[in-house]
């Protein structure tokens, strides 16, 4: 026979275990609360730090677009859009607990040394220094650069690098889009051509081909397409049907020369090759181009170009 005080107990607690399996018999299940990651309050940082609204992009990049809206530049005549060829951009990837920054700064010849020294003293490397187009009035160079470290002090010393040159950040308004002189493009019959889907971003056709193979950085970063390393297709209408085109070519070795050749083969122009970072693997080399012409006719010399290359299937 158990001992009084014990028997308390037990009764009490018998008691107490029912009580709770009642209330949660009797409790409406509530939806469990997402806590968000992490790394979505730093993007807001970010943000904050680099001046510019930016967007999470597949593979968790977190992209933010800084184009020239304050340049009126001509390419062989042809009025350019920012978001043709005047775009700059940063592009931020989590790496454990700090970040990786990659991108490309749309400078004029008169900011870049400017700029360079300041990304320089805060330890971020610039990876190449060239041009992307001919022609151009006023001329611009295109610095790629690439950092590690806290993310929130990588975009403070970029908007520092960029407050050496006219870069709108904060809320600046865009400048107004360079006209048409004609009816826009065809857009399904470039992309039937072209073999590939795109989207129209302030009236320019933007088409994104990625590598079929993964991109490293080294040996322990994975570059994902957000960051720079996916072949660009931009498509700007001039009238009548026709387009001036531009973007680059993302390549390995065995594919520069033959590119080369079907692109000029079918009346595109090659207006620069060259590196774009320091320690990718595969190596990798950016062929820029340039023509202003039908737009279905350089789809397809486009998709000849395409098929010579290392690039997932659409």
């Amino acid at each position: 026979m158990r001992p009084p005080i014990l028997h308390y107990v037990l009764v009490t607690v018998g008691i107490f275990a029912i009580g709770l399996a009642a209330i949660a018999v009797l409790t409406p299940t509530l939806p469990r609360a997402t806590a968000q990651p992490a790394s979505e309050a730093e993007w807001k940082a970010v943000e904050q730090a680099l001046g510019k609204p930016g967007q999470l992009q597949p593979g968790d990049v977190f992209r933010v677009a800084m184009p020239r809206t304050d340049l009126k530049v001509k390419v062989q005549g042809v009025d350019v859009k920012p978001g043709f060829a005047l775009g700059s951009y940063a592009a931020f990837k989590k790496t454990g607990t700090d970040a990786m920054v990659m991108g490309d700064l749309v400078l004029l010849d008169e900011e870049v040394q400017n700029v360079m020294v300041r990304l320089l003293a805060k330890g971020i490397a610039i990876t190449a220094l060239h041009n992307h187009l001919n022609e151009m009035s006023p001329h611009v160079m295109y610095m790629h650069y690439s950092g590690h470290g806290d993310a929130v002090q990588l975009a403070t010393s970029l908007h520092e690098a960029l407050s050496a040159s006219a870069t709108p950040l904060g809320q600046a308004a865009a400048a107004p889009a360079a006209p048409s002189s004609g009816p826009d493009i065809d857009q399904k019959q470039v992309e039937a051509a072209l073999g590939r889907t795109g989207r129209v971003n302030n009236g320019i056709l933007q088409v994104s081909v990625a590598r079929a193979e993964k991109i490293m950085e080294g040996t322990a970063m994975e570059l994902l397409p957000a960051m720079g390393v996916n072949t660009a297709l931009n498509f700007q209408p001039t009238g009548d049907g026709k387009a001036a085109i531009t973007g680059d070519f993302v390549l390995i070795d065995r594919e520069v020369v033959a590119v080369a050749k079907a692109l000029r083969d079918n009346g595109i122009q090659v207006t620069a090759l060259h590196n774009h970072g320091l320690d990718d693997n595969p190596r990798l080399f950016y062929m820029h181009f340039w023509a202003n012409d039908d737009a279905v006719k350089l789809a397809r010399g486009l998709k000849a170009a395409l098929d010579l290359t290392n690039s997932k299937k659409p």
